[in-house]
């Protein structure tokens, strides 16, 4: 098989590893952003590899320079979720590149009309096994170490202190849901068993829908308001960005936590840092961030009253596996001329 210079597949009679059209090098395939570096193990690459070389990076890119210096050479590029924004910019330097493969289906930093310009595919995965579920777990347990001080007492039993602080019950308390989405609903659920009085806020969320989800519609700052944990999630976007502001979470009790497992940007990063350090707020917990992976000395490092995460919220076992192999499924249908069974969902 061959590329050609419209980017297609051409089989060679010798059955032979894929070849570019030129014929002095084979096909390559960059496997990036496996920070855990299991994404070779997780699935079965043997057929991708029997027609192209392939390249597993397991490192974090620096910036769009480190990327174009790195990948240049690739024909194929399969990466997580929404690490890499695929800017028109960044096609530009990488003018070998034919297919791009991002893990689930929906993806809000690729540039779709510009790859369909520069004849470059978009492939996705299936969305992965409990996803929302898996997030909703991970909202609750970080809920749960902030309000109740156990990231705080870990630390200080490490450090040869007992008993440093009293940290309220959850049960009678009031949780304000940013987004009654899929994984707010589990949220929802999983507040009521524990005794909590549940508000919810999206844009368009009607009373009936948020009744059958268990909870009573409010404008943002009245949830804010009244809340004593706030957890968001929504999907980024430019009308979203920063719906959580300073003046918003000057609406807060100085009581309360602030929980974010969707997007870093949803919140202004710096207004929040502000608060926590005047112990405006009690304290943040946190999975998701402005630059990821967070930067070495990073101001929320340095804060005692944030747990962190390292946005692991739906990368469970079983996620892993199902966005692996569809990868690595994608990858061997474009090698081999084949349909690409799945496509993003443009946002």
């Amino acid at each position: 098989m061959t590329l050609s210079n419209d980017g297609q597949v051409r089989v060679n009679a010798e059955h032979e590893s894929v070849r570019t059209d030129d014929g002095r090098r084979p096909i390559k395939v960059a496997v990036i952003h496996d920070y855990l570096g299991i994404a070779e193990a997780s699935a079965d690459w043997s057929a991708v590899k029997s027609l192209a070389d392939v390249d597993f990076f397991s490192e974090a890119f620096a910036d769009d320079d480190a990327i174009a210096r790195a990948l240049v050479e690739y024909d194929v590029i399969s990466t997580m979720r929404e690490r890499l924004p695929l800017t028109a910019s960044l096609m530009d330097r990488l003018p070998r590149l034919r297919l791009f493969v991002a893990t689930s289906q929906s993806n809000r930093v690729i540039d779709f009309d510009a790859a369909e310009k520069r004849g470059i595919e978009i492939a996705a995965t299936e969305d992965g096994a409990y996803a929302r579920v898996a997030t909703a777990e991970l909202t609750w347990g970080l809920i749960l170490a902030a309000t109740r001080g156990i990231a705080a007492e870990d630390r200080a039993i490490r450090e040869g202190r007992w008993q440093t602080g009293v940290f309220p019950a959850l049960y009678g308390r009031t949780i304000g849901i940013v987004g009654l989405g899929g994984t707010g609903r589990y949220i929802a659920r999983f507040a009521r068993e524990f005794g909590m009085r549940v508000l919810a806020y999206s844009p368009h969320l009607s009373k009936m829908a948020a009744v059958e989800g268990g909870a009573e519609p409010v404008g943002l700052d009245e949830l804010l308001e009244r809340s004593d944990v706030v957890t968001i999630h929504m999907v980024l976007s430019e009308s979203s960005r920063h719906i959580i502001d300073a003046r918003r979470i000057a609406l807060m009790k100085p009581s309360a936590v602030l929980v974010n497992t969707s997007r870093g940007p949803l919140i202004d990063e710096a207004a929040l840092i502000h608060a926590l350090r005047d112990r405006r707020i009690a304290g943040a917990a946190l999975d998701v961030f402005d630059v990821e992976p967070l930067p070495a000395g990073h101001p929320f490092t340095e804060l005692d009253n944030v747990v962190l995460s390292p946005h692991s919220g739906g990368f469970t076992e079983e996620t892993y596996r199902v966005w692996h192999q569809g990868s690595a499924d994608a990858v061997l249908a474009f090698l081999e001329r084949r349909d690409i069974p799945l496509h993003h969902r443009r946002p």
